[in-house]
């Protein structure tokens, strides 16, 4: 998920989603907007004493509901380093911390399929929470009764970061609820089966907050609903995606060098767009006189080039020179991933010593997929990150 990158913290690179500008000030809102009910809410719930009407006067509402806000969403910030530091300690390489409509995204390169991982992994960010929830408690505690405004915000976020521990807890995986229920299942069952497991769960509890967020007229609780359904269900498919590429390295499916079809630099862009009506191909790797890889052209670098002028121009004046490739003994799933975080379709195989030796495709892989799930192979998949989200409001 991109954003807006505001600085790092412990390495960590913190981003705010656009997404993030429209809800904060939606939030701040409908907190502004009833102050009074939540004010005594504060004062039920944690014996408060504060003086409801000055907090309603001019604008102070709407401060109050943006610094109400803004607390929140620091909590959930806090939140996703709990996550993320956990993951640290386990060696495990953090992306990045994105803020975001529905709450907060800490983005991990991979998370191992060890259960005991997953589950403090996912613990440690509503345990954090918990911890801010008391930290605001006791500064509410210590406040003097003659800063009313102060104590509000400080029992606000004492009961909201409760509630958002409480509400990631609830087995909506990927939620961090759902990811203690997979690792929870994962200790006597493979991977793979532990997550369609968790994801029908997931399902179901989109089912019933989309339901309830129908009954209630809440469009954030039917949208978050409908996250937690696609996202449950995009876990399934990177499980089985994983699952069926488990030992198969990029080396088993690519186009090895001996039926590799190639460019050279000098080839105009008429001739490349011939060669590839006959051939059926929309990428070549270019190729110079020592048979070196220089670079990639792709049917979208010679559209570029007007029709009357690609008897002109070449292949080297329109080719990406810089091009990412991929080991043949790599793993073909992170082929596939190396392809998603890129944005390409195809990647040159080149060995260690930088010799191409081959290209591998998403139809190469799709292909390999077909084929082996036809055979019956089943394994695993790991989530990319963690996410979490604010308990929806109407």
């Amino acid at each position: 998920m991109r954003g807006i990158r505001l600085g790092s913290a412990f390495g960590i690179p913190i981003q705010l989603n656009w997404t993030f500008l429209l809800i904060l000030p939606i939030f701040a809102w409908i907190i502004g907007r009833d102050i009074a009910l939540l004010a005594d809410v504060v004062n039920r719930f944690l014996g408060g004493t504060i003086v409801i009407e000055p907090l309603t006067v001019g604008s102070m509402p709407w401060i109050l509901g943006f610094a109400a806000a803004g607390g929140l969403f620091f909590g959930v910030l806090l939140h996703e380093f709990g996550h993320s530091l956990m993951a640290m300690r386990y060696g495990l390489e953090i992306e990045s911390i994105t803020l975001w409509l529905l709450g907060g995204v800490a983005s991990f390169k991979e998370i191992p399929e060890d259960w005991h991982i997953e589950f403090n992994i996912a613990i440690a960010g509503p345990l954090v929470s918990v911890l801010v929830g008391v930290v605001s408690y006791v500064a509410f505690v210590l406040t003097p009764s003659s800063m009313d405004a102060l104590a509000f915000v400080l029992g606000y976020l004492a009961i909201m970061n409760l509630v958002l521990a409480g509400f990631n807890m609830l087995p909506g995986f990927p939620m961090d609820g759902g990811r203690v229920l997979r690792a929870l299942l994962a200790r006597n069952r493979p991977h793979a089966q532990a997550t369609k497991l968790a994801a029908e769960v997931g399902k179901i509890f989109a089912f019933m907050l989309g339901l309830l967020g129908l009954l209630a007229f809440s469009p954030l609780m039917i949208l978050l609903a409908f996250f937690i359904y696609i996202a449950a269900s995009g876990e399934v498919q990177q499980s089985t995606l994983k699952a069926a590429f488990q030992g198969v390295t990029v080396r088993d499916i690519m186009t090895p060098s001996e039926k590799l079809h190639v460019v050279a630099p000098e080839t105009t862009i008429a001739e490349l767009l011939t060669r590839m009506l006959t051939e059926r191909h929309t990428g070549y790797p270019v190729v110079d006189r020592h048979d070196e890889l220089v670079g990639m052209v792709t049917l979208d670098d010679a559209r570029a080039v007007k029709a009357v002028e690609r008897d002109a121009y070449r292949v080297e004046d329109v080719m990406e020179r810089d091009v990412t490739t991929v080991d043949p003994d790599s793993d073909a799933i992170t082929a596939l991933r190396t392809m998603q975080e890129h944005g390409v379709g195809r990647l040159p195989v080149v060995s260690p010593t930088g010799d191409l030796v081959g290209i591998v495709s998403r139809t190469d892989l799709m292909t390999a997929f077909n084929v082996i799930q036809s055979r019956g192979s089943a394994s695993t998949l790991t989530s990319r990150g963690e996410v979490d989200s604010l308990p929806p409001v109407q």
